[in-house]
């Protein structure tokens, strides 16, 4: 039977809602393979959290439970997972795209001999050449299209997924499964570089995942002398600020906030848009939106082909209406 491996993310004994996407996606893949789901979990005093990925549809857990393991360590988890890999030659293997899964990936890719896609988008399995094949989509050229991404020989296939692209699922606490302890097999005198602690930065206290309403802006918002109007409006409409990356770039908002292939993302029931024009490297941040409103000066712009509704025209004049508008729903404001 083929099987796929997701890597199970944790931390502080909670698992990352990536890991959880991945599983939902992983069994849906498994389907079409005629295969089934594995998942993986290392740290210390993790046990509990194997259960929660059985319940989430792994049908096996391999747990790593060892003091080492406590926090992510790039000496000792890449040589554990491609041990662990070896031993079951899986199919495919599914790593969520987060700071610690972009140093983990690679590393065991190498160890493997095999190709690792990232940041991917979408994934579906198509028959080529007679052969099952991973299709890893990817946002390329700049942005400007969807490219598909295959590894026609080396096993396993290895991705790299954004977090909030795929849809979690829900838990069922009557699934079963297997959880396999495995040794360690590490020490202290195996790292090199330690991780001692991650103290979380206070400016992120707010999760902007987690946001009902966001109000993101791009470079457009330059001439109109910055992110004032936006804060204003968000503030207006008790949403959250969001942006594109020059926004970031030119020091509007903070990583953090950042929207795209290479920031957050986001699934707010409402997405307002402004002064961005659309390229997909940003609309893959906020796609699966509920409601997305567009705002841009450029009626040709590729945001409206995506939104729900699109408003053209000055940025300077839109804005202050809207906030006028909404303030009077709220005199509070």
């Amino acid at each position: 039977m083929k099987e796929i491996v997701v890597w199970a993310e944790q931390k502080e004994n909670r698992l990352q809602p990536v890991s959880l996407e991945l599983l939902e996606k992983a069994r849906e893949l498994s389907d079409q393979i005629n295969g089934s789901v594995v998942a993986v979990l290392m740290g210390h005093q993790c046990r509990p959290q194997a259960d929660e990925l059985i319940h989430y549809g792994a049908s096996r857990v391999f747990c790593v439970d060892d003091p080492c393991l406590s926090f992510y360590q790039s000496d000792l988890y890449p040589k554990i997972l491609a041990r662990i890999l070896s031993d079951i030659s899986p199919e495919i293997v599914l790593i969520g795209g987060t700071t610690i899964g972009m140093d983990l990936a690679p590393r065991v890719a190498a160890k493997l001999r095999t190709g690792l896609t990232a940041h991917c988008v979408n994934l579906n399995i198509e028959t080529i050449d007679g052969k099952d094949q991973l299709i890893q989509v990817v946002p390329g050229w700049g942005g400007n299209m969807l490219v598909k991404i295959i590894c026609p020989e080396r096993r396993p296939q290895m991705a790299t997924v954004r977090p909030g692209v795929m849809e979690m699922g829900k838990p069922d606490k009557n699934r079963r499964g297997v959880v396999i302890p495995v040794a360690a097999g590490v020490s202290e005198k195996d790292i090199k570089s330690k991780t001692i602690e991650f103290i979380r930065d206070s400016s992120e206290d707010i999760s902007i995942e987690e946001a009902d309403i966001i109000v993101s802006g791009g470079f457009g918002l330059d001439s109109a002398g910055g992110f004032a109007l936006i804060e204003e409006l968000a503030r207006a409409i008790r949403g959250e600020v969001a942006g594109t990356r020059p926004a970031f770039d030119q020091g509007y908002i903070p990583e953090f906030r950042m929207i795209g292939q290479s920031g957050r993302t986001v699934k707010p029931r409402l997405f307002i848009s402004v002064g961005a024009s659309g390229a997909i490297h940003y609309t893959t941040g906020f796609s699966k939106s509920k409601v997305i409103v567009g705002i841009d000066k450029n009626p040709k712009a590729p945001i409206f082909d995506m939104a729900d509704l699109g408003i053209v025209g000055d940025l300077r004049k839109i804005i202050p209406c809207l906030i006028e508008e909404f303030k009077k729903e709220d005199p509070q404001k």
